[in-house]
């Protein structure tokens, strides 16, 4: 459950029309809009089911109406005092919104059924959301307005979510005004109003610097340390306020917080687990919108004293997510702290540790930063989202060479009954596990068997999938092998093959399974993965390494025209390649990537590809090689796709499950990636992906909008051919390959 107290949007008044309630259920996305009188007291509410069945009993439509006439006042609400588990327990029947009143009946509240957690700009802070990072900058600026830019420019290249200030009337403040000559302060106290008095920002100045953080995208935030201070950031349009330890348990402030509607984020050092409950009951009841930070305020904290297991009691206390607020030297702390649930963390940054100011002391450098960034998001992948068990798509990998099958040591014969000494358990594990064994016994056979085939899955079925033809108006194929070729081709009106070679199949006599011309078209691609664990990498700084790339990508172009003789429907056959640019351990920077590029088009042109086209297949940012998963640089961004294939004039292979991984991963529009690729394609790979490493899916169990997909590739590649590289596809006779035709041949044509 979220309680929030900006309900601005979700209000409309009785004597306002309809039309204005429809403008605020259209503001709001949320489909209702709650009718107050005058005197803030709620009357009623009207959702978009409500104005239909208006509609519905009016002959006349008149958005002129007032909103009292199509409310309804038959609404579940709650005090805003009111338990919050019996506030929980009213979402049900489609209920997701609960208005929240006053003593008066005033609507002070709105809860919404949703995780536990608050927003801060576009950021959602909840349990199941990214770790929110903020860069505590406070008063490391020293006082100069231009280094508090230069700070903001760091934190966003360090990968922070946000920035923090602080904001003080030195006047209001403190006791004795904030004098800097009062020799009657201790000797902590002179030296804080010493720092202060020369190294706060102008209250205009700090709002100059808010600005700057929004004409370049992070999220800007500030401690008020007083209610002036609050007053200024309040008609300044802060979106969220933090609130400092030393404030958690000053009621005054706390409660105008709170009034502002906004979210608040509230660290707990220097307070006893009483108090810290006592400000929880406090917030609570006044309906805010919180997270609790865990929080030591020693500078620098001993390891000893940081106690991160008490982020687990803190979020039991608070009924929120939670955070860490570090103080400690260096950022091992922060990085465990995520892995034990901190949903933000916040950490002091500075350029010089030994600029004048305690804070500059536990701060972060901005290399030491962005490290403790790099680790929280690598924390945050092996976390994983804790959901069911599902098996990797290196797993599956693995599971096919490692794991063990179901065989059959016999022949056996359509319709025949399968009985248990038929059955073996034998490796690799690319039938079905072991496990099915009883399912299979007493069953009658579907198809023929020979001594040591496979059972598959669809042997464990009422009724297999079986090829047919397929009604397209573009060439389609499938991916083969040589030896696949007799058994899967004449099973459908296909139009070319695709080979997938590996790097066995470069080895063999082409004429062992071909003894004449076939009439049929023909496709080659490319292994990857060649002798002595070799990775096709023309972008290799290697000079060595490339040039032994150069010479088996030459390997394939030969093999290729030597095919040319069996499949003479195929003039120019493409060859579709991964030209490289993979690393094992990270991602490459943009300024790197050119080189590498044009590193790429120089070992082209060294092919010989007299009569053949080499196209390049566009690449997902984490794909799986043989070894393991690297991380890709090359033909994964659309906009370095064009440039490439503009300046060089190579064209592409277009494949969906790739590229849909690569949107996935950047936030980019798999619509307009094709859209931008559209003019370079020459050939499709037509498959699912699910997330940004599961290649390969069955078509229509993954991410891939092929409705919407299949529009916009009919209308800008028309005719270029495609097959359907479901991973293992050709297995069960070809069922994954039978089972995508049918899926797709009423969305692309």
């Amino acid at each position: 459950m979220l309680i929030t107290k900006s309900i601005k949007k979700f209000i409309v008044f009785k004597d306002d029309t309809i039309l204005d309630a429809l403008r605020k259920i259209e503001e709001n996305h949320s489909r209702l809009v709650f009718v107050l009188d005058y005197n803030g007291a709620l009357e009623g509410i009207i959702t978009d089911g409500d104005f239909r069945r208006w509609l519905t009993l009016n002959n006349t439509f008149e958005l002129g109406a007032l909103v009292s006439s199509v409310m309804n006042m038959d609404f579940v609400s709650h005090s805003i005092e009111e338990d919050r588990g019996k506030i929980s327990a009213s979402f049900a029947n489609g209920i997701e919104i609960i208005p929240l009143t006053d003593g008066s009946g005033r609507l002070v509240a709105i809860a919404f059924q949703r995780d536990e957690g608050i927003q801060v700009g576009g950021h959602v802070i909840s349990d199941n959301s990214p770790c929110f990072v903020i860069a505590e900058i406070g008063n490391n600026h020293n006082g100069d307005i231009d280094l508090a830019k230069q700070l903001v420019d760091k934190a966003v290249e360090a990968g922070a979510n946000g920035v923090k200030f602080q904001m003080r009337n030195m006047d209001r403040l403190y006791r004795n005004k904030g004098k800097t000559t009062d020799i009657s302060a201790d000797l902590g106290t002179q030296y804080t109003l010493d720092l202060l008095s020369r190294f706060q920002l102008k209250n205009n100045e700090l709002l100059d610097v808010f600005d700057y953080c929004k004409s370049i995208g992070i999220v800007s935030l500030c401690t008020p340390y007083d209610l002036d201070s609050l007053r200024i950031l309040e008609n300044y349009g802060m979106e969220a306020f933090k609130l400092a330890s030393a404030d958690l348990t000053n009621n005054e402030l706390l409660e105008a917080l709170v009034a502002t509607g906004k979210p608040l984020i509230c660290s707990t050092g220097m307070s006893t687990e009483a108090e810290i409950k006592r400000s929880v009951n406090f917030l609570q009841r006044n309906g805010a919108q919180f997270v609790m930070l865990h929080c030591n305020s020693t500078y620098p904290t001993p390891l000893r004293s940081v106690n991160l297991r008490y982020l687990s009691r803190l979020k039991e206390i608070s009924g929120s997510p939670v955070g860490y607020s570090g103080h400690e030297r260096g950022y091992i702390v922060p990085v465990v702290a995520v892995a034990l649930g901190a949903r933000i963390v916040e950490k002091h940054f500075t350029v010089d540790t030994e600029m004048e100011g305690n804070d500059h002391r536990v701060s972060l450098l901005p290399q030491e930063f962005k490290e403790m960034v790099n680790q929280i998001r690598q924390v945050e992948e092996m976390l994983g989202n804790g959901g069911e068990r599902s098996i990797s798509q290196g797993e599956s990998m693995n599971r096919e060479i490692l794991a063990k099958s179901l065989v059959i040591n016999q022949e056996l014969k359509a319709g025949e009954i399968i009985f248990r000494e038929m059955i073996e358990i034998k490796s690799p594990g690319q039938g079905v596990q072991p496990y099915h064994l009883e399912t299979l016994i007493g069953k009658k056979a579907q198809r023929d068997f020979l001594a040591g085939d496979y059972f598959f899955e669809s042997d464990l079925l009422e009724k297999r999938i079986l090829p047919r033809n397929y009604s397209f108006h573009r060439p389609f194929g499938i991916p083969i092998r040589y030896h696949d070729f007799d058994e899967l081709v004449p099973s459908s009106n296909m139009k070319f093959v695709e080979f997938h070679l590996s790097y066995r199949d470069m080895e063999e006599d082409i004429s062992r399974f071909f003894n004449c011309p076939q009439n049929i078209g023909f496709a080659v691609h490319s292994p990857e993965l060649f002798k002595a664990d070799h990775i096709l990498d023309l972008s290799s700084e290697d000079p060595e390494y490339r040039t032994r790339s150069i010479t088996e990508l030459q390997r394939v172009v030969d093999i290729t025209r030597q095919l040319k003789q069996y499949f003479p429907k195929t003039t120019r056959p493409v060859i579709i390649t991964n030209a490289g640019g993979f690393n094992r351990a990270r991602f490459v920077s943009k300024q790197q990537r050119p080189a590498m590029y044009t590193k790429v088009a120089e070992a082209l042109d060294k092919v010989n590809s007299e009569g053949i086209e080499l196209i390049i297949q566009t690449m997902p940012p984490f794909p799986w090689h043989f070894g393991g998963q690297s991380y890709h640089n090359l033909f994964v961004d659309p906009d370095e796709i064009v440039e490439f294939c503009s300046k060089t004039g190579y064209r592409l292979c277009l494949d969906t499950s790739h590229s849909q991984m690569a949107c996935n991963y950047y936030k980019w529009s798999l619509e307009e990636f094709v859209k931008k690729v559209a003019p370079y394609t020459v050939h499709l790979h037509i498959v699912d992906a699910s997330g940004i490493d599961g290649e390969g899916v069955q078509i229509g169990q993954g991410d891939v909008d092929f409705i919407n997909i299949g529009k916009v590739i009919d209308r800008l590649i028309p005719d270029v051919p495609f097959i359907p590289e479901i991973w293992q596809g050709h297995k069960q006779q070809g069922a994954g390959f039978w089972t995508a035709l049918e899926f797709l041949e009423n969305r692309i044509s």
